[in-house]
């Protein structure tokens, strides 16, 4: 699975893409970010305001309950405002 990273979460976690392989335990949003948190400084850092990250599974937005099963792309980024 590609993990893609946007703005400051990019910066935070030091990259912006990767590709992992998530364990069988790690089937949502929600479980995803958790995991992710876990895996080292950056990540916690990067993740430490789980509520205010937006998602995209697969380019289309998705909510920290939505099923991650058989997605290709996952992407992080903070909530962007218009002006």
């Amino acid at each position: 699975m590609k993990l893609v990273y946007f703005a400051w979460v990019r910066e935070r976690v030091g990259k912006a893409e990767e590709e992992i392989d998530l364990p069988a335990s790690v089937r949502t949003v929600s479980d995803l970010i958790g995991w992710l948190g876990g895996r080292g400084d950056e990540y916690a850092y990067a993740f430490e305001h789980a509520k205010s990250i937006r998602v995209a599974v697969d380019k289309r937005h998705a909510k920290p309950d939505a099923a991650i099963a058989g997605a290709r792309e996952i992407a992080f980024f903070p909530p962007m405002t218009g002006g």
